[in-house]
């Protein structure tokens, strides 16, 4: 796989490269060079998960890895289950949340940690992320006591859930998490400077573990190719994907690139609508997030929507053939949160996001999909008062709840992250 710059073809890299924190000379974020469609689909799409993902890595990668390599990554990366769950509406959910830490990201984390073991590296390693919520979870854990790595996440300041801060922030060990007084935008402009100071990268060995980087989106992508596979027996499927820093939405379209076939995919967003405002009026503008039900969506200035516009090559109206779109208020999601509960599916708030603007675009003889990505536990605070209940907890976030939060609370101040990466 060959990479290149989406502001400046010249910036050029290969896959590790860019997986272990080479960033475009000229800014923005690296994407495909080209992106092969592929002519034996439906032979992958029979393939069990575990070899479908090692033959698609392999198609993607292959040149920078050995098959046996791949094959090992895969068994260690994706070892929970992906399940299609149907829902009395005659839509599907596709479950994400089956990992360590519950929720979608386990998939890009835990393949970036063993794409990272194989990549060559002087000194330590710095892992510096931001999170909404869950990124910073699944990154801390993948990541947690690997020799020669240290991580630092950024997470909103009383933005997150009291348990996804748990997860985040109660690990220590080579584990700095950093409480940022501001929103999820000023944490990720904190670490973009950062990755932007060349030398200061250079110094810490930065890599991010953000959507921005090139090997998240490519394990995204792989559980679009097990939500076809599990319904090829349906036909016209819409996949809908709730989306806050665009990089679910972006692995998806990468999927379609190759040939997976599907109707259209859906941006499902919160009140923090740039994109869908952008779809809808053609004009872009990022702008401070708000807070909402469905906090890990919280992103006004969507990083990832700069590699979708150039996977697109900036055509406005291929992007609307692909897409459809809403938004959705938060009375909206209380109100679908319940509307699922009466269908028997126990659902987080960005899940419900997704299934209410799937229920709003989908067409008759069309099979839906929307993407589950959080396990509903996760926010017992939300859902408490809007269902009269809270999720019970799974074990493995019962053990999180005691745990004391080992944060440090800090000011929206590019200083004070220089000085938690420059610590020994």
């Amino acid at each position: 796989m060959k990479l290149t710059g989406t502001r400046d073809p010249r910036d050029a890299a290969t896959f590790l490269e860019a997986a272990s924190g080479a960033t475009p000379e000229h800014g923005g974020l690296f994407v495909p060079a080209t992106w092969e469609r592929f002519d034996d689909v439906d032979s992958l799409l029979a393939l069990p998960w575990k070899p479908r993902c090692a033959t698609l890595i392999e198609r993607w990668i292959g040149d920078e890895f050995p098959s046996h390599a791949i094959e090992h990554l895969v068994e260690r990366a994706f070892d929970f289950p992906v399940p299609v769950v149907p829902v009395a509406d005659g839509t599907y959910a596709l479950e994400l949340f089956h990992g360590p830490t519950l929720a979608f990201k386990d998939f890009g984390a835990r393949f970036l940690a063993g794409v990272l073991e194989r990549s060559p590296a002087r000194g330590v390693r710095t892992i510096l992320t931001a999170t909404s919520g869950d990124t910073g979870a699944a990154v801390a854990h993948a990541f947690w006591r690997k020799p020669n790595v240290r991580v630092v996440v950024l997470y909103p300041h009383g933005r997150v859930s009291p348990l996804q801060e748990k997860q985040i922030a109660s690990l220590g060990d080579n584990v700095t998490a950093l409480a940022v007084d501001g929103t999820f935008d000023d944490c990720q402009a904190l670490v973009k400077s950062c990755f932007a100071d060349r030398a200061l990268s250079l110094a810490c060995g930065l890599t991010s573990a953000n959507s921005i980087n090139i090997a998240r989106l490519l394990a995204q992508a792989l559980y679009f190719f097990e939500a076809v596979s599990k319904l090829r027996d349906h036909e016209r499927l819409v996949i809908a994907v709730p989306s806050g820093n665009f990089g679910d939405l972006c692995a998806g379209l990468m999927a379609w690139k190759t040939g997976l076939p599907v109707s259209a995919l859906v941006a499902a967003t919160n009140a923090n609508d740039t994109v869908p405002d952008f779809l809808d009026n053609g004009v872009y503008r990022p702008r401070a997030s708000v807070a909402t039900l469905s906090n890990a969506m919280d992103v006004g200035a969507p990083s990832n929507w700069e590699r979708i516009d150039a996977l697109y090559e900036h055509d406005l109206a291929a992007m609307r053939a692909a897409l459809r779109w809403g938004r959705v208020s938060d009375d909206e999601t209380a109100d679908e949160l319940r509307t699922l509960r009466t269908l028997g599916y126990a659902a987080c708030p960005h899940t419900a996001v997704a299934h209410k603007v799937l229920s709003n675009v989908l067409r008759s003889g069309e099979t839906g999909v929307f993407l589950a990505t959080a396990h509903p536990a996760k926010f017992g605070e939300v859902l408490a008062p809007i269902l009269g209940e809270t999720p019970p907890l799974p074990s493995t976030l019962a053990a999180f709840a005691a745990r004391p939060v080992l944060s440090r609370r800090i000011a929206n101040d590019r200083a004070e992250v220089v000085g938690a990466l420059t610590a020994r």
